[in-house]
């Protein structure tokens, strides 16, 4: 057994879902992360509840969200190894008498033990109408380290190819990487739509689901082949499935049982197309 399943296991017990290289619990992270000591993780890449009444959550009083996210960011830390990074997914949340809609990172600077990098701007391109404000388009993404002079960041790997003039020269010597530039803090991705006629491809039955694009670049520009990568909220499996596309090892918590359904399905399917290609790519191999 590997030693990373072996220490989940061994504390947490049987799995909802096992695959060689990944394991989801039905459990809720705070009562998983109790159980857990050892820095182990390599990316934690999460997106936990907004605290705005979706159908997966139940409202707090904003303190006792803050409490809450303390608790368990705090719980992810501990499991983080030294060179380790947390990417985490915040949105908005009103605030009687003083806000609309105030992006919630600004309500934890100070309650995050990790070393913030920088923030990240998801621009997409569907979204919410406004009438009496600006029709929101965007979503932050946190970088933290555990430590901020050593951490992984592997840029050629996530550069953007579209270069209008990639071979450019100044003084005989090229202006740009050719391998792409690099991507910047605005990230244009599309999100994963729903509907009868623009549903996504990629779309599973839950209602906040990433975009496999998204995921991948985080899990390539900030992890290594091989490592151990969290997600404390799993919802729909998306960081799992690039998880394990990537040839990375994957631990997910999802409190909700039909998102755990939701997952399993949609990582069987994964692991099966996997395994097709693998097998033509050694039926068609010149010997």
């Amino acid at each position: 057994m590997n030693v990373w399943k072996d220490h989940f296991i061994t504390r947490l017990g049987k799995p909802y879902f096992e695959a060689e290289k990944c394991l989801i619990y039905n459990l809720d992270c705070l009562d998983a992360l109790n159980f857990l000591d050892s820095s182990i993780v390599d990316l934690t890449i999460t997106s936990p509840p907004y605290n705005i009444g979706k159908e997966y959550e139940s409202i707090l009083h904003l303190d006792d969200y803050l409490n809450w996210s303390t608790k368990w960011i705090n719980g992810v830390y501990r499991l983080t190894k030294p060179t380790g990074a947390f990417w985490l997914n915040l949105g908005y949340v009103s605030i009687p008498h003083k806000a609309k809609a105030i992006p919630l990172p600004y309500l934890i600077w100070d309650k995050v033990p990790f070393y913030l990098i920088q923030e990240i701007v998801w621009n997409y391109g569907a979204g919410v109408a406004g009438k009496k404000f600006l029709s929101p388009r965007n979503e932050k993404w946190l970088w933290y380290v555990k430590n901020r002079d050593e951490y992984i960041f592997n840029l050629d790997d996530i550069r953007d190819k579209d270069v209008k003039y990639p071979y450019q020269k100044k003084n005989g010597q090229l202006r740009c990487n050719t391998l792409g530039k690099n991507p910047s803090d605005v990230w244009q991705i599309a999100k994963v739509t729903s509907g009868t006629n623009r549903s996504s491809d990629e779309r599973t039955s839950h209602p906040a689901q990433f975009p496999v694009d998204l995921i991948t670049r985080i899990v390539k520009g900030f992890s290594n082949r091989d490592q151990l990568i969290l997600d404390p909220f799993m919802g729909s499996g998306t960081t799992a499935e690039v998880g394990i596309k990537e040839h990375r090892h994957v631990i997910g918590f999802e409190i909700k049982e039909e998102y755990c359904k939701i997952m399993a399905d949609r990582l069987t399917t994964t692991i099966d197309d996997i395994f097709i290609k693998e097998s033509q790519k050694e039926l068609f191999q010149v010997v």
